[in-house]
């Protein structure tokens, strides 16, 4: 048991964070085990989601989760049903302001 209150305090948010990551983990092997059951169009989009969201937590690595996502994909026969994730994002373009001409 940790006597220092700095320690005391580090143990007692070790514990929630490590529940609250379980939660997360458990929910993510629900999703794709039953993506792998029955690998339809919308099970599949809600898995890759899953993953995103798991892998931007670090609670997977980021490989593993595009690996997964491949795996995934190969289930459906049809891979034009299934959207598409995007993780790029453009910006808009600044337009430039001419002065007015007097």
């Amino acid at each position: 048991m940790p006597l220092i209150k700095s320690a005391k305090k580090k143990l007692r948010q070790d514990l929630k964070r490590t529940v609250h990551n379980k939660k997360i983990k458990e929910a993510f092997k629900k999703t794709i085990k039953k993506t792998k059951a029955s690998p339809t169009a919308k099970n599949i989009v809600t898995a890759f989601s899953v993953i995103d969201k798991t892998a931007k937590k670090n609670l997977i690595h980021q490989n593993k989760a595009a690996r997964l996502k491949s795996k995934l994909s190969k289930l459906i026969d049809n891979k034009s049903s299934v959207k598409k994730t995007e993780t790029t994002k453009t910006k808009p373009k600044n337009k430039k302001i001419k002065p007015s001409k007097k």
